[in-house]
């Protein structure tokens, strides 16, 4: 049974300890939480925590921070939600601030491409391995499959919205025949937020939005209005709605270069709390290209806002009644055609990060973005070669990979 309800202290002392340690992605992340919550405090039983997961795992936004902003709220309520989620996010939220500003001075540098291209090497490999336990997931039959390669194509040659996609796969996963639920929804111990609660977290979501439109500030009202849809569309976890991120911040808005936003993504990858902190670093650095450090500060801070908090909105208002709703057989058929198209978005995004990272010259063709043979970046192979050693051939921790694979980028700059 789990244990009474802790105070405060310890719940800030616990969760303090999962943001803290939280590095390695969504599934590293969801071990440590089982960890700290189920064995070692025994606040959450096995079947609360796995039904909490499978709740946040359908919502938009980064379903790690949401598992702890449901912990927190199951455990003391909206008081308890809203300590646990920010503590989830805020060390690695001032983690990516300092390396956002570095990387806006010094990025640029040969020593910094160095230790960058170990990253990228190692990321690659990072988002590879999440595609392979993914999609052995997710894929259980002929028609999961199916959308999985539409959506792939979708994206990749046709440039399709990701929005668009994965409301094409919940459409046709709705029509197909559902089996019988076997969910038995459990009796909620908090309440939900009323109407008019709700509708006060949504307007102090939204509440940038018209300020920034009233003092004229087009590139923060931009910047707001991309991750407020962002955080409403972003199903499937980070590596899924980084592909449509890639996609309207490099090539439509131009807000950073392709090469930027790899390196966006592989630094990351190297901090604590969720991988969509990587919405903050885009943020920051297109802040510090429009109007140096003081504007980057602001534009960081709105990202965070926008992108972080309608999580605590969607834990609060539905939590007590997901449960009911998974139990509803056509709603779970089509949250698994979501699962299968996001498979297919995150080999999009494997593909445009490997054919960035690897290749110098990209082009266009009717299949989609395609390299140019010639120029092959020979230099960024034996820390592939590495990271696939240790990643997925001995797998290591991906911190000490991290280190690995930028030490030897390092050492092959400097001999």
């Amino acid at each position: 049974m789990p244990a009474a309800s802790p105070d405060f202290r310890a719940l800030f002392a616990s969760f303090g300890k999962i943001g803290l340690l939280s590095f390695g992605g969504p599934a590293a992340q969801i071990a440590v939480m089982h960890r700290v919550l189920v064995d070692e405090r025994g606040w959450l039983s096995e079947t609360a925590f796995l039904r909490a997961l499978s709740f946040c795992m359908v919502l938009p936004g980064p379903e790690a921070m949401q598992l702890a902003t449901y912990a927190g709220w199951r455990l003391r309520g909206v008081a308890g939600g809203l300590l646990a989620g920010a503590l989830f996010v805020l060390p690695g939220a001032l983690v990516i601030a300092c390396l956002a500003a570095l990387y806006a001075m010094y990025g640029a540098q040969p020593n910094a491409q160095a230790l960058l291209l170990g990253v990228k090497a190692c990321v690659l490999v990072i988002v590879a391995q999440a595609l392979l336990r993914l999609s052995s997931k997710a894929l259980k039959n002929g028609q999961d499959r199916a959308i999985a390669i539409a959506s792939f194509v979708a994206l990749f040659s046709l440039g399709l919205p990701f929005p668009l996609v994965i409301l094409l796969a919940a459409f046709w996963g709705a029509l197909r025949p559902a089996a019988p639920s076997a969910i038995k929804p459990e009796p909620a111990r908090q309440r939900s937020l009323g109407l008019w609660q709700s509708l006060f977290w949504a307007a102090l979501w939204l509440a940038p939005l018209p300020l920034l439109y009233l003092l004229n500030q087009q590139l923060l009202f931009d910047l707001a209005l991309f991750f407020a849809k962002l955080a409403v569309v972003s199903f499937g976890g980070a590596y899924a709605v980084l592909a449509y991120m890639a996609q309207e911040v490099v090539s439509a808005r131009g807000w950073l270069s392709a090469d930027q936003m790899v390196d966006a993504l592989g630094l990351a990858e190297t901090t604590p709390g969720p991988l969509i902190l990587v919405t903050q670093f885009v943020g920051q650095l297109t802040g510090h290209g429009a109007g140096g450090l003081g504007l980057a500060l602001v534009a960081s801070a709105l990202t965070l806002w926008m992108t972080f908090l309608p999580c605590f909105l969607w834990i609060f208002a539905f939590a007590p009644h997901v449960e009911r709703l998974l139990a509803v057989p056509r709603l779970q058929s089509a949250l698994q055609a979501i699962t299968a198209a996001v498979v297919g978005v995150i080999a999009n995004l494997s593909l445009w990060f490997a054919l960035h990272l690897l290749f110098d010259d990209i082009h266009d063709s009717p299949l989609g973005p395609l390299p140019v043979l010639s120029s092959l970046t020979p230099a960024v192979l034996p820390m592939l070669a590495l990271a696939i050693l240790m990643l997925i051939w001995r797998k290591m921790p991906v911190p000490l990979t991290l280190a690995a694979c930028t030490t030897l980028s390092w050492g092959l700059h400097i001999f």
